[in-house]
């Protein structure tokens, strides 16, 4: 059974910082590209960041020089270091794992940007 938890979110101020992180279980996940997207209120679910296996990058162009996806294979976790924190970067961050044929993705966690 596959399962990705996430963790991290909060509230912070614009220019704050946080970490989020995701653990997986029931997976390959040396072998796994992993990515985070996320889903603002009235908005469709869009793509953050992904990191591959190999530990290749791509991100969006709204988050690139802010955010830093990154994967620690020996704990199964990836995480997502974001900066300079704007109030459109408010949303709900999802956890994904795309495990070809088949894409798992966590509950959610929320991060809201605010003064």
């Amino acid at each position: 059974q596959v399962q990705l938890v996430e963790s991290g979110g909060g509230l912070v101020q614009p220019g704050g910082s946080l970490r989020l992180s995701c653990a997986a279980s029931g997976i390959s996940f040396r072998v796994t590209t992993m990515g985070w997207y996320r889903q603002a209120p009235g908005k469709a679910r869009e793509l953050v960041a992904t990191i591959t296996g190999g530990f290749g990058t791509n991100y969006a162009g709204s988050v690139k020089g802010r955010f830093t996806i990154s994967r620690d294979n020996a704990k199964s976790t990836v995480y997502l270091q974001m900066i300079s924190l704007k109030p459109e970067d408010t949303a709900v961050y999802y956890c994904l794992a795309d495990a070809y044929p088949s894409k798992y993705w966590g509950q959610g966690t929320q991060v809201t940007v605010s003064s």
